[in-house]
């Protein structure tokens, strides 16, 4: 592993996203409900470091109290509860060779959004349920059904009926207005403790983590806010009280422990926004895909190589099948090392797309990301000295990119 250490969703998810320096724009799989015995399975979240006891001046205007922002948003935060039947392995000599079934519970958060009653959360926090429900601080609860969820960004809608004046909606704020130092609180039910609120800061900005089925999660916020098993799904809110994230995964640094050590990420607002309203207009959201895998070059490679370019993308490979492969994208025949670091050689050289001239694989993802399936994307390439443009017909992100 990587300097940073394990990631663990909030559940138990996670990992790298990032191999030998060659980030994927490909995608890979995860997650797992009979009834003989029943076990609680605690949503693993976020976890963070010392709480501020204070905020200070928001940018624009007076910032919140803790306290003020937990008066104001706490009604609106929710524990998910979802509930799921598992096949166990069966003993043949006692129970004649027949599967046995065991109900299991995961225990997350969520929030309202609307008033007609629906709730984000985590996808890895309802993916599989037989059935969910959710509790308000009354501990009432409420038989919810999935709307929509998309393990790609590890985000769901649920949806209660309910009366619209018992519901609180959380405002969004704007994750793009979000930087290094800002004062953030989380909200959520740690442990199955109800509606606790904890403080911290922004500690970087502009992360990658890996959602359940391994694509990557881009413009992903840090902190080192508390945030504890049953916070995923739970809100990230700003000193004006709005979110702006929602926590999924914690670091846990190259132990097997998964303790908090400081380390939290939060799934942007901005993205939220955008997949929530896709969930709730078409159940699922359809992600454009090109099918590479690449690496950046650095002006150092580019001199050593003899690259007709100091800056770019070198195609690493081409999955069969996709937008990339149909268009002729050629991938690197061979592999160099330099200073332990192995670099594609051979292939294309992406220096732009969409016009837009690249320097890091994660602008080409955005590029990407903007678009629909069916829809194309130019691409300029180099082919060693001779320069292409290739018309790239985007595809449909796979489930997973196992």
């Amino acid at each position: 592993m990587s300097s940073r250490g394990h990631l663990l969703p909030v559940a138990a998810l996670g990992a790298a996203g990032v191999v030998g320096g060659v980030v994927s724009l490909v995608g890979a799989t995860a997650l797992g409900v009979g009834s003989k015995t029943t076990t609680v399975r605690q949503i693993q979240p976020a976890l963070g470091g010392n709480s501020p006891t204070s905020f200070e001046t928001a940018r624009r205007g007076r910032a919140l109290t803790i306290n003020e922002i937990f008066r104001q948003d706490a009604p609106g935060v929710v524990q998910v509860t979802s509930t799921q039947v598992i096949r166990t392995n069966s003993d043949p000599f006692f129970n004649f060779g027949l599967p046995q079934t065991q109900t299991q519970k995961a225990l997350g958060s969520g929030f309202v959004m609307d008033k007609a009653g629906h709730i984000v959360t985590n996808y890895h926090v309802v993916a599989g349920a037989r059935s969910v429900e959710v509790s308000f601080s009354n501990s009432d609860n409420m038989k919810a059904r999935i709307v929509g969820s998309d393990p790609s960004t590890d985000l769901a809608v649920l949806q209660i009926d309910a009366r619209s004046r018992a519901l609180t909606p959380l405002a969004f704020g704007n994750s793009d207005r979000v930087h290094v130092g800002d004062s953030v609180v989380a909200i959520g039910n740690p442990l199955g403790y109800d509606r606790s609120v904890t403080a911290g800061i922004v500690s970087a900005v502009q992360r990658a983590i890996t959602a359940p089925n391994q694509y990557p999660i881009d413009h992903v916020i840090q902190t080192d806010a508390p945030i504890n098993h049953g916070n995923s799904g739970g809100p990230l809110i700003n000193s004006r009280g709005e979110v702006v994230g929602v926590a999924a995964q914690i670091a846990t640094g190259n132990t097997s422990s998964d303790g908090n050590i400081g380390i939290g990420f939060a799934i942007p607002v901005n993205t939220v926004r955008t997949v929530v309203a896709q969930l709730i207009k078409k159940g699922k959201v359809e992600h454009a895909f090109i099918g590479i895998t690449a690496k950046p070059v650095t002006v150092e490679i580019a001199d050593l190589f003899r690259l007709p370019a100091k800056s770019g993308l070198l195609v690493a490979s081409v999955q069969p099948g996709s937008g990339a492969a149909a268009a002729g994208l050629r991938a690197g025949t061979d592999s160099a090392v330099v200073s332990g670091e192995s670099w594609p050689i051979g292939g294309d050289l992406i220096v732009s797309a969409d016009g837009v001239r690249l320097t890091s694989v994660d602008q080409l993802r955005d590029l990407i990301a903007a678009k629909q399936p069916g829809q194309s994307i130019p691409l300029v390439v180099y082919r060693g000295i001779q320069k292409l443009t290739l018309d790239v017909k985007l595809g449909r992100q796979p489930f997973s990119s196992g």
